[in-house]
């Protein structure tokens, strides 16, 4: 029947759906770098010469001789706030390490907290910044090494904000003071930099770049694969990824108006965001020799009189990837927790999960409910879908007695079971519409699900403690499959022996599949199907009775 031979083509769509998936995560097309000159906007139809290429991440020269010499003696800042536990090397003023205070790597070891940043040669991963200029000894880089006087701040009761000042001065009396910014139940890190240009005339552009070598992918499921690399974003371009290959493969420039540009990964980022209002410089490199990554930007240059002051500044996210916060944070922000091809399905499905979890605090409930929801809303497309695979059960025999009738001749065949159809009114195709409609949602859902690090080791109830991993005991997925096969059983029975044999594997091949899901996806298949059931069972009784 082709209600049966359809069901078996969206199933097909829906496996290759998600191959497709893994497959553009790793080998899908890239976007071209653009190529530019060395020269940054300023203003409106005036150019400056950048003033220099900015120093590698990891074997940069010192920026004076006095200062390299004291490399060595560099100094560590500490910084603990509400949310952060924060390192700031005085060596560049750079962020080497970041703690994540509320997010434990495992929900059984709650005090071993996710390290995002770390100097730590297995997960190298840390946020540099500078002032890069033309001339020797002008502005301090990532390489500089800044005077502090003070090595331990935290976060007090009462207090919104850390003010974390360093300064830098050199031989012609230019000085630099940079000053972390750090506020109550924030990511968000505030870096400005005020530049006084001493006796002669000064000149300089700011950058910030992270700096990552290749992830270790080691404790990642086989089965679960999520993006991890760079990400660039403007107005123009919007949301563009530069994974590892292709930083490896060949140097990005490009200039942008504006934008920022992130490492992401599974739930977590790191972004620099540059002060708007000029054209920067998005660059890429990657050092062979130490294996790492670098992803940047810079800004357009800043020219001082002597004895003038200047002023740059910049923004630093280093956190979870909590949607309601980075949308407020910068405009496409929140595009870092991707959810592929049906965003504009999965937006809506998360804002009602949220608004469920607002209810009852418990994302499995939300869960449950948002599946309810979405039941509600196609109700009357199932019932119809129904009424027709009722009745298409009903006038089975009939179609039965056709095939042995007829035999071999399938034309003959095709066209008898038409002007029954017509006859009895029934559309042939009607009990696909359910599914029609469960894939896109069901995908969706799959993907808020996995990006979502709101529901991240987030519990239910019983043997589920975590919604996000697969159910432990693999009861759900036992259920669904129960529940799929008295879901076939409802249905008519396909007249094809081949469709049979598929159709009676389909429970336990899609149960082995569901045994790596994430529970929480399980979970709403498991509720959909047992509402789906009992409205079947109450139409396919009510038309079988007429």
């Amino acid at each position: 029947m082709e209600n049966h031979r359809l069901l078996l083509y969206f199933t097909l769509f829906f496996i290759m759906y998600l191959l497709w998936a893994e497959w553009r995560m790793d080998y899908g097309p890239k976007p071209a770098p653009v190529a530019v000159n060395e020269t940054v906007q300023t203003a409106p139809g005036e150019k400056v010469e950048a003033d220099t290429a900015v120093p590698q991440a990891d074997d940069a020269p010192a920026t004076s001789a006095s200062q390299a010499a004291a490399q060595d003696n560099s100094q560590k800042i500490h910084i603990v706030t509400d949310v952060l536990d924060v390192t700031i090397d005085t060596k560049g003023g750079n962020v080497i390490e970041s703690v994540l205070l509320q997010y434990p790597v495992d929900a059984d070891k709650p005090d071993e907290k996710v390290h995002l940043l770390t100097s730590n040669n297995v997960n190298f991963h840390i946020a540099q910044s500078g002032i890069v200029s033309a001339k020797s000894d002008a502005a301090p880089t990532h390489t500089a090494i800044y005077q502090v006087a003070q090595k331990e701040y935290v976060l007090a009761e009462g207090e919104d904000s850390i003010k974390v000042p360093l300064n830098w001065r050199n031989q012609d009396g230019a000085s630099v003071t940079k000053t972390f910014t750090f506020s109550r139940n924030s990511y968000v890190i505030d870096v400005e930099y005020d530049i006084t240009s001493g006796d002669k005339p000064w000149s300089g552009s700011q950058y910030m770049q992270l700096v990552r070598n290749t992830p270790n992918k080691e404790g990642e499921s086989k089965m679960i694969h999520t993006y991890t690399g760079g990400v660039i974003y403007n107005d123009e371009i919007k949301y563009e990824k530069i994974d590892f290959d292709d930083i490896a493969e060949k140097d990005l420039k490009m200039e942008l108006k504006d934008g920022w540009l992130a490492m992401i990964q599974h739930y977590f980022l790191s972004a620099w965001i540059p002060q708007k209002g000029g054209s920067n410089l998005y660059y890429s490199r990657y050092n062979r020799s130490s294996d790492r990554y670098i992803l940047g930007t810079r800004s357009p240059a800043l020219k001082l009189d002597a004895n003038q002051q200047g002023h740059f500044s910049a923004r630093l996210v280093v956190g979870p990837k909590l949607q309601n916060q980075l949308e407020k944070i910068e405009p496409g922000l929140e595009l870092t927790v991707d959810y592929g091809v049906l965003t504009i399905i999965a937006k809506p499905l998360f804002w009602l999960l949220n608004f469920f979890h607002g209810l009852f605090g418990n994302w499995g409930w939300a869960i449950i409910l948002l599946t309810v929801t979405v039941k509600a809303l196609f109700f009357k497309l199932s019932e119809m879908s129904y009424r027709s695979m009722a009745k298409m059960r009903k006038v089975a025999p009939r179609i039965k007695q056709m095939k042995e009738r007829f035999g071999d001749d399938r034309q003959a065949m095709s066209k008898a079971m038409m002007e029954m159809y017509k006859r009895e009114k029934i559309n042939p195709l009607g009990g696909c519409f359910p599914i029609l409609v469960q894939i896109p949602v069901f995908i969706s859902l799959y993907w808020v699900l996995l990006e979502s690090v709101e529901m991240r080791q987030a519990p239910f109830m019983l043997w589920i403690t975590n919604l996000s991993a697969q159910d432990p005991y693999f009861v759900l997925p036992v259920l669904m499959g129960i529940s799929m096969f008295i879901q076939q059983k409802l249905n008519p029975a396909p007249v094809d022996p081949m469709q049979q044999k598929i159709f009676q594997i389909m429970p336990f091949a899609f149960t082995a599949m569901f045994a790596f899901f994430p529970s929480g996806l399980v979970l709403y298949w498991v509720v959909n199907n047992i509402l789906s059931i009992t409205q079947q069972w109450y139409i396919t009784r009510k038309i079988e009775n007429s």
